[in-house]
């Protein structure tokens, strides 16, 4: 493979028109100008450059590679130039991926943030549930991810991520207005097995941990209607059909006409934690994005 060094020498050479000239631009002695010409027609086996009264000038074999040349080293510079904005977080691109409730909360607050500091970094966000997410993530799709998991009973994010938690995401009873229930400050989850439930889908996270949270609160739980939109479900609700539970990030725009309530006991929660790539020292831009989510994140602990 021929030495981008030696063609930047060749290309010196041919603009300067002189061996001495071209050391003296590159700050070589012309003894090494001489020698990276030398061995750069030895590995071509072509002559490159001529020599006459007027000095050297490049031959038709030359001047095919210094046209090659050319592109190649303004291919380079740009690699550098696009190189230097990414490490000094002028440009490149940021790939982030969220779940639905954290990508209506904390994850505009954080992107409006970095944009301000960062204007020249481009941004993408995907959204999707942890468990489709992570596997993209540990395949290079993504550069962070919100995510979230209950307490022991969540897989291991498994090798090659790096975790960091953000804060508790509690889960809250969501009543009609009107219904009897409202009227205590605080509810056993027991206090809920008679009622009709609404839920996330059936294979969600949330709804597989309400169905465990409700079994060892000794009752199966009858789910009624099945929503993947919260605001699908608080409506529900505020009609009549159904209770829920709603983890405190989905209650961020929540409606006057339903009554939250605690659990006694803290009651299921869930952990938003923030995941990357671990091994290689992330890029600065993935750094100062992790830093702006973890001071967004402390709004909402």
């Amino acid at each position: 493979m021929l030495s981008v060094q030696r063609l930047r020498v060749l290309t010196e050479v041919a603009s300067q028109g002189s061996f001495s000239r071209a050391a003296a631009a590159l700050a070589y002695t012309p003894s090494a100008v001489s020698q990276a010409i030398a061995t750069l027609e030895a590995e071509t086996g072509a002559t490159l450059v001529e020599r006459d009264r007027r000095g050297v000038r490049p031959t038709a074999a030359g001047r095919v590679l210094i046209d090659h040349a050319d592109s190649i080293l303004a291919r380079l510079e740009a690699a550098e130039a696009d190189l230097n904005a990414v490490m000094d977080v002028r440009g490149g691109l940021l790939r982030l991926a969220s779940f639905p409730t954290a990508g209506a909360t904390l994850m505009p607050l954080a992107i409006a943030r970095f944009r301000e500091a960062h204007p020249g970094v481009a941004m993408t966000l995907a959204e999707d549930e942890p468990e489709a997410t992570v596997p993209r993530l540990r395949a290079g799709e993504f550069d962070l991810a919100l995510l979230f998991e209950f307490h022991g009973v969540s897989e291991s994010l498994g090798p090659g991520l790096e975790r960091t938690e953000l804060l508790e995401d509690p889960l809250h009873v969501a009543l009609p207005a009107g219904h009897p229930l409202a009227a205590k400050r605080q509810l056993r989850l027991e206090d809920l097995s008679g009622q009709a439930w609404v839920q996330t889908s059936a294979s969600s996270p949330c709804a597989r941990h309400v169905v465990r949270a409700c079994h060892a609160a000794g009752f199966e739980p009858h789910v009624a209607f099945e929503s993947d939109d919260y605001a699908v479900v608080q409506g529900l609700v505020a009609a009549g059909v159904g209770v829920a539970l709603i983890p405190t990030l989905a209650l961020s725009d929540r409606r006057d006409d339903i009554a939250v309530r605690e659990l006694a006991d803290g009651g299921p929660s869930r952990q938003i934690i923030l995941a990357t790539l671990s091994g290689a020292a992330p890029a600065p831009a993935v750094t100062h994005m992790v830093e702006i989510v973890q001071h967004v994140a402390e709004r909402y602990g």
